[in-house]
C-alpha cells in the first residue's frame, strides 16, 4: 500500500515530479519506471526515492547501464499495454537510445495505422547551470522536436512538473519530458489535489508576465532569467511579455502569435545552440504568420555553437540577464552592443 499526500504544498521541482510519479503508479497499476539507478538509490537526482519500497521491484525497476535497452524494453511493455515511464539518468546519456526513439517509439503509432499506442514518456534531466561536464549538461530538445510523432515538453515549476507529468503518462502518444536540473531544488506551491483533466493541457503556452512592448519567449529553467530581464526592462520603462512555451513540440502558435501582433518584437532565449535550434523554428514559424505586424527582425539570444563547455566556463556560454536585455534594445532600436556598422 501506498500513501499519497493530499492538499496543498511548498515542494522543491524534484519533490514534485516525484509525487507526480507516485500519483500516476497509486492511480494506474499499468505505469511502471525503469532506468539506471532508480530503484535502490532513488535515482542520480532522487526523484524516484521511496519508490521501490511502495511499488515494489516489478514496478520499480533498475537497469543495465544501455540505454538502447532501456527504450527498446519499454517499446515491448507499451506494446504489451504498460505505459512505461523511463529515466535516462543525463541528458547526454540519452544518445544511445536515439534510434529506438526515433526509429520505434515515433514512428509505431502511424505504421500500424493507429493500432498500437506508444504511451512512453522518457524523462530527461537536462541542460546546464550544475556545473557539470559534456553529457550532463546538453541540451538536445530540437532532434526531438524535428521528429514526427514525439510530443516534447519542458517544465519551469513545480506545479507544472507535478501536473505536466501526470498528463504525459497519461497520454496515449510517445513524450520526450525535459527537466531542467538546475531548477531540481526550487521551491513553489503545488497543489497536489489538482485534476489532470482540469489542468490547462500539456500543448498550451503559458503567458507568465503581460507586456506590451517586446515579447520574450523561452522555457525550462530560462523563463526564471526572462522574468528577471522583464522585471529590469521595467526600471527603464520597457515592458516584456513573458510567454513560457512548456510544449516544444507542438507548439502553441495561436497564444504566441497573439502576443508577437500586440508587441510587434520578439526575442527568443534557449540554452541550446542556435544554429538550427528552437528559436530558428520559432523565428521561421512567426515571420510566416506575423510578418506585417512585425516592427522589428526577431532576435535569437542562445548558447553557443561548440560543445558545452567546462564548469568554470559555462556562465559565459549560458544566455544570462544582460545578453537578453541587449537583444531586447536591439529589437526596440535602443542603444546597444552592436555598433552601427558604416555605409
Amino acid at each position: 500500500m501506498t500513501s499519497i499526500t493530499t492538499g496543498k504544498a511548498s515542494l522543491t521541482m524534484g519533490k514534485a515530479l516525484g509525487a507526480g510519479l507516485r500519483r500516476a503508479m497509486a492511480d494506474d497499476e499499468r505505469v511502471l519506471v525503469m532506468g539506471e539507478d532508480i530503484g535502490k538509490l532513488g535515482g542520480v537526482f532522487r526523484i524516484t526515492d521511496g519508490l521501490l519500497d511502495e511499488f515494489g521491484p516489478a514496478r520499480v525497476i533498475d537497469t543495465p547501464l544501455a540505454e538502447s535497452g532501456i527504450v527498446g524494453t519499454a517499446v515491448g511493455l507499451a506494446l504489451r499495454g504498460f505505459r512505461p515511464v523511463v529515466e535516462i539518468q543525463f541528458d547526454g546519456f540519452v544518445y544511445p537510445a536515439f534510434d529506438q526513439i526515433v526509429c520505434q517509439v515515433a514512428k509505431l503509432h502511424y505504421r500500424t495505422r493507429g493500432r498500437v499506442r506508444m504511451p512512453i514518456t522518457i524523462r530527461i534531466p537536462w541542460a546546464g547551470g550544475v556545473g557539470a561536464a559534456e553529457h550532463h549538461s546538453e541540451s538536445p530538445e530540437a532532434y526531438f522536436v524535428h521528429t514526427a510523432g514525439l510530443r516534447v515538453v519542458a517544465v519551469s515549476n513545480p506545479q507544472d512538473a507535478y501536473t505536466m507529468l501526470r498528463q504525459a503518462i497519461a497520454s496515449d502518444d510517445p513524450v520526450v519530458f525535459f527537466e531542467p536540473k538546475r531548477l531540481y531544488h526550487a521551491k513553489g506551491d503545488v497543489d497536489l489535489d489538482a485534476h489532470i483533466a482540469d489542468a490547462a493541457p500539456m500543448g498550451l503556452a503559458r503567458v507568465v508576465r503581460q507586456g506590451t512592448d517586446v515579447t520574450l519567449l523561452t522555457y525550462g529553467a530560462q523563463v526564471a532569467t526572462a522574468m528577471d530581464a522583464a522585471t529590469a526592462a521595467e526600471d527603464e520603462g520597457v515592458s516584456i511579455e513573458v510567454i513560457d512555451l512548456r510544449s516544444l513540440s507542438p507548439v502553441d502558435y495561436r497564444t504566441v502569435t497573439a502576443s508577437v501582433r500586440k508587441t510587434g518584437r520578439v526575442v527568443i532565449t534557449h540554452e541550446a545552440p542556435g544554429e538550427a535550434g528552437m528559436a530558428a523554428e520559432l523565428i521561421a514559424s512567426i515571420t510566416e504568420q506575423c510578418f506585417h505586424h512585425l516592427e522589428a527582425p526577431p532576435l535569437r539570444v542562445t548558447g553557443h555553437d561548440i560543445p558545452y563547455p567546462p564548469a568554470k566556463l559555462e556562465k559565459h556560454h549560458l544566455p544570462d540577464l544582460d545578453r537578453i536585455l541587449d537583444a531586447v534594445d536591439r529589437v526596440l532600436d535602443r542603444p546597444n552592443s552592436f555598433p552601427e556598422v558604416a555605409p
